[in-house]
């Protein structure tokens, strides 16, 4: 086991780029999948008929979830400094 009585640990919670990268990519992909749900049947066509900002826009919410995911099953654990600094 490992030894309890070491040097106290925090996550980096919010501080972690993966959750950072995750909002980025899932804000984007968000606004992807708004824009194929409303789209064009016009424009639809002209990609043959494959709604490729639906399906882009999916992708990158199924990205961003997986990184959230990631970040939380194998949180980033820094050491807490028992002597700030004034």
């Amino acid at each position: 086991m490992a030894d309890q009585t070491s040097t106290p640990k925090q996550k980096a919670g919010a501080f972690d780029i993966r959750v950072v990268i995750a909002a980025l990519i899932g804000s984007y992909g968000l606004v992807l999948t708004i824009l194929g749900i409303i789209a064009d049947p016009a424009e639809v066509a002209k990609a043959g008929g494959l709604n490729i900002n639906l399906w882009g826009g999916i992708a990158m919410l199924v990205f961003a979830a997986l990184f959230v995911l990631w970040a939380r099953l194998r949180p980033i654990v820094v050491p807490v400094d028992e002597h700030p600094r004034e």
